[in-house]
């Protein structure tokens, strides 16, 4: 059986630099960068390097007291999706996924812990309330993977159309910064105490991000002159709760396997949006990884300079941003990098780069071991 090729219709990214993707692209071709030093005791009570959107930062018209911060993205973001593509949220063959890795969880701090609360934090009442905004009548699917969830939606969204169970995906993902995430990575050490440097010999670790993305996928022959995603695979290296594999063989698994599934080969690809957090044991694990899929000559960029670690939307903010790179054949520069760390031999882009390119791989890795990877191309 064939399986019907799955085309990007429409998308969005919602982030301290803009409210859509146009926006963000054109502030990133500017090299601005969202991440600053931020002082909000509410989060810390000592000053850290993050991407945040305003206090009180209006993203969408609605019921403020309906929604909690972390929906009003999706709905910013899916709603602005949903404009630039021909899409019917109420049409049986259109499914919702959405990603996030801590979603409501911010509520602990500030409300009493009940039943109802256990019941509010819930992913799934979320993802409800969002689906019914839209109106879409299936059962939104929820991906919550810690930092590959971004990548492993469009990774479920692609599979579900090729199965032919739908004819369009719409997968959104979103987190915001709370308390809780950030003294989580804290006790892990694994925050820069400035801006992250992405597989620079200085790396030390990595700053989070709020953001929200959305990406439209279908299968509908008439957006066949469009960008594919072409292959993805997922594996894990069950190596350690928090630290990743030493030898990256299983993220270098998960990117065979998507380069068999969109059946190319390594020298297809163009470039690599890596995942590039900045912290030493997982750009050496992600470089390690690439060097052994043939891929290290391939020019490669980390946005988290620009972003921070924007955890479940990251892998959909990242893939869609090199969408744009894709279209407008620019590889866009590493935030924050200057020399390469001996541990990391891959071509690190370190300014705006033209490339004649066709293909890009998206990768990831999560805490749990989890990797992914995805190939767009056109």
């Amino acid at each position: 059986m064939n399986e019907p090729d799955v085309f990007v219709v429409a998308d969005n990214v919602l982030s301290p630099l803009g409210k859509t993707t146009a926006e963000n692209f054109s502030k990133l071709k500017q090299n601005i960068s969202g991440v600053k030093q931020q002082q909000d005791k509410a989060i810390s009570p000592q000053p850290f390097y993050a991407s945040l959107f305003d206090k009180g930062a209006a993203f969408i018209d609605i019921d403020q007291h309906k929604y909690t911060k972390f929906e009003q993205l999706l709905i910013a973001s899916i709603s602005d999706a949903l404009q630039n593509g021909d899409v019917n949220a109420k049409d049986k063959k259109t499914v919702l996924i959405i990603s996030s890795t801590k979603g409501n969880i911010s509520l602990l701090e500030t409300e009493k812990n009940n039943h109802d609360l256990q019941k509010r934090i819930a992913l799934s009442t979320s993802s409800k309330l969002v689906a019914e905004y839209f109106g879409f009548v299936n059962q939104p699917i929820i991906i919550s993977n810690a930092c590959i969830s971004g990548v492993l939606g469009i990774i479920t969204g692609m599979r579900l159309l090729r199965s032919e169970q739908y004819e369009t995906a719409v997968i959104a993902g979103a987190d915001v910064i709370s308390s809780f995430i950030l003294s989580g990575f804290q006790s892990f050490q694994a925050l820069s105490p400035q801006g992250c440097k992405p597989f620079d010999q200085s790396h030390d670790g990595l700053n989070l991000g709020e953001g929200a993305g959305t990406i439209i996928l279908s299968t509908n022959k008439k957006y066949a002159e469009n960008i594919k995603v072409k292959g993805g695979s997922v594996s894990n290296d069950a190596n350690h709760i928090s630290g990743p594999s030493r030898t990256g063989a299983e993220l270098a698994y998960a990117i065979k396997q998507s380069l068999q599934d969109a059946a190319l080969s390594p020298g297809d690809i163009d470039f690599i949006s890596a995942h590039g957090t900045a912290t030493v044991y997982n750009d050496e694990m992600e470089a390690k990884a690439i060097g052994l899929c043939g891929l290290q000559s391939v020019p490669l960029n980390s946005l988290k300079g620009y972003y921070g670690h924007t955890l479940g939307a990251a892998g959909l903010i990242e893939s869609i941003i090199s969408v744009q790179s894709l279209k407008a054949g620019l590889v866009l520069p590493t935030m924050g990098f200057k020399e390469i760390a001996a541990n990391c031999p891959v071509n690190v882009t370190a300014s705006l780069m033209p490339v004649k390119a066709n293909h890009f791989l998206k990768t990831a890795s999560g805490f749990g071991g989890c990797n992914a990877a995805v190939v767009f191309g056109k």
